[in-house]
């Protein structure tokens, strides 16, 4: 069984990785969100080992230094993290993981599990990220401004990751996006036993 690939996207918010990332998994229903740690109650509706595993702060920070999480983050007040041998195992499986983090938690990941494809997506220009973030109308404009203030950064660490993606046009991202999964699932490290099987006369290419 050919190894999962673990997907991690990363952009400013306001871009459409959420779109992106939805899209993606009602075409590619093979893709599934990685289950987090984090400290903050459960949400109404909101099931444990479902949504999220719920751990309190000591028992969160036990497990940080014993290194259980692939990437951590402290976010609000509260802690979430990615448990590290339940990734491993959901590849080694076959199960395919989307993430949806910021920047920082992308690049432990892509450090601590040293496996991933890992892709940023761009607005077409700043101007055009602050106009969708008015016209969202869910910020206030001192949060809107933070958010650009943020963006920057985010951008500025562009360069670390494995593809860049451009959402000027929804329809054209999101092609590229798949092709980029296509590509990943070709490499050799997710079917290493392919040449094998194919000299045995196990398979067909």
């Amino acid at each position: 069984m050919p190894k999962g690939v673990l997907l991690t996207i990363c952009a400013p918010s306001g871009t459409g990785k959420s779109t992106l990332i939805n899209m993606l998994i009602h075409e590619q229903p093979e893709f599934e969100f990685s289950v987090s740690c984090t400290t903050r109650p459960p949400r109404p509706g909101e099931v444990n080992g479902k949504d999220y595993y719920f751990v309190d702060p000591d028992e969160f920070i036990s497990l940080r230094d014993r290194n259980f999480f692939a990437e951590w983050a402290k976010v609000h007040d509260n802690y979430y993290g990615t448990p590290g041998k339940e990734v491993e195992n959901a590849l080694d499986s076959g199960r395919s993981l989307i993430f949806d983090i910021d920047v920082q938690g992308a690049l432990q990941l892509k450090k601590n599990m040293n496996t991933g494809l890992f892709v940023f997506v761009f607005p077409p220009s700043l101007k055009a990220l602050e106009q969708r973030l008015l016209k969202r109308g869910t910020d206030d404009p001192e949060t809107i401004r933070t958010r650009i203030r943020n963006a920057h950064h985010e951008i500025s660490q562009s360069g670390l990751f494995d593809f860049w993606i451009i959402n000027d046009n929804l329809e054209t991202a999101f092609n590229d996006l798949k092709a980029i999964v296509r590509a990943e699932k070709l490499r050799p490290v997710y079917s290493p036993r392919l040449p094998g099987m194919i000299l045995k006369g196990d398979t067909e290419p």
